[in-house]
């Protein structure tokens, strides 16, 4: 059991620990300056807090996707699952896998000597030959790569803490904790919990740990691992950035910025090494995303979409979007997450006071309440219409769909009484 818990938390961790959670913390770092641990403490709260509740809250309700259907009803749950899926399977979380590591591990190297069509070839070929058989996909993670990756990334926030790149200056932002959320959104960890685990269930059970109470168990200390692993790998990411506030200009783009904050402490020794670590940190995530989404669509269609074309067609899918460029993946994201990441962190959280709430009409309500308000913000993220918003109550925050998504709930659980009432 002892076993089957670490493998399982280190292969949790590899897969949420991609090209976003390499990128972002440092960023924000350099952005908040004196305040990045205000801005860290809300990226962990919206990545790590609210993804890894949201591992043990599906579980402990049934699992994956029959959790929400169990809550906002079967055709809402659809959508809502089918859209976080696509978001993070196809359109964004797993391309961007592929791109990452071409701005930070090829380009520093090689500049454009290899294009990024050739790369990406290669890349999903290998993504491919990992993922195709399912049974192997938490294994090859925890056992081999998540091991290599941790000891990558230990050294460079090691190398930081030890020799500061400079002093941590006045925050470039003034919207600090908006910065760690928007961040936290942006890593995306908290819409991949449905596929995670339905991959993380599927590979208990073909380890013959077919009791729930035993894949529960299981399911929540790697969780906690998970979870303490990406804080403690998030905050010395986030203070490396922090120390660069006064050195680097602010045109430096996320992965520009990570690259040249190893060169400083390193050399071109450590852009090598960095190379090698964004290459695994990508590399798991892809794995772990086309593998969940494969399967979820599997279960979807009822076999009628089977698991080895599923990965066949989120391989193709990434190779065309990959090449649209790391910038334009992570610009068009924003919105489109922004719309998303509400109604799905909503259900995630009542779903964990299921025993507390006595109709589907709460979910229902909430969630409805969280994307009707998330619809305006990310037109106003898109194109900058309908910017009455921005003077929204939490706005600030990066919370201005709370108050709608509790009034949703409040309705949701009038409308519940009132059925009740006449049956």
């Amino acid at each position: 059991m002892k076993k089957e818990t670490l493998v399982t938390g280190f292969a949790l961790f590899a897969m949420f620990f991609g090209a976003g959670n390499l990128i972002f913390p440092p960023y924000l770092g350099m952005e908040s300056g004196t305040l990045w641990p205000l801005g860290l403490a809300f990226f962990v709260l919206i990545d790590v807090v609210m993804a890894c509740l949201g591992i043990y809250a599906l579980n402990a309700a049934g699992g994956g996707e029959v959790a929400f259907q169990r809550t906002i009803g079967k055709l809402p749950a659809n959508i809502l699952n089918t859209a976080a899926i696509v978001c993070t399977g196809i359109l964004i979380a797993m391309p961007r896998t592929a791109a990452t590591t071409y701005e930070m591990a090829i380009v520093p190297s090689f500049g454009s000597d290899i294009p990024l069509l050739p790369f990406s070839l290669g890349f999903f070929a290998l993504v491919l030959l990992l993922t195709i058989t399912e049974s192997r996909v938490v294994d090859i993670i925890g056992k081999v790569l998540t091991p290599l990756l941790v000891l990558g990334i230990s050294a460079l926030i090691i190398c930081g803490i030890a020799n500061p790149l400079g002093p941590i200056g006045s925050p470039h932002s003034d919207a600090v904790v908006q910065d760690g959320i928007s961040a936290g959104y942006q890593a995306m960890d908290i819409i991949c919990v449905i596929g995670y685990s339905i991959v993380l269930q599927n590979a208990l059970k073909d380890d013959g740990i077919k009791e729930r109470h035993s894949q529960l168990k299981i399911l929540t200390l790697a969780s906690l691992i998970a979870g303490v692993m990406l804080t403690l790998i998030y905050g010395g990411l986030t203070y490396l950035g922090a120390t660069t506030g006064q050195t680097f200009g602010a045109d430096l783009d996320q992965a520009a910025l990570i690259v040249a904050i190893t060169d400083q402490l390193m050399g071109r020794a450590g852009v090598i090494i960095l190379g090698v670590v964004v290459l695994l940190a990508c590399l798991t995530t892809a794995i772990g995303l086309i593998s969940a989404t494969a399967e979820y669509f599997r279960q979807l269609t009822h076999d009628r979409l089977s698991y080895r074309f599923g990965v066949i067609f989120c391989i193709i899918a990434g190779i065309l979007i990959c090449n649209l460029q790391l910038d334009n993946i992570i610009r068009w994201a924003s919105p489109l997450l922004t719309m998303v990441c509400p109604p799905f962190m909503t259900t995630i959280v009542l779903i964990l006071f299921a025993r507390f709430i006595p109709t589907k009409r709460v979910y229902q309500g909430a969630a409805l309440g969280a994307f009707l308000a998330s619809v305006p913000l990310a037109l106003n993220d898109a194109f900058g219409i309908w910017t009455f918003v921005e003077n929204a109550f939490l706005f600030s925050y990066g919370f201005s769909w709370l108050p709608v998504a509790i009034l949703g709930g409040v309705l949701g659980a009038l409308i519940g009484h009132l059925e009740r009432e006449r049956t």
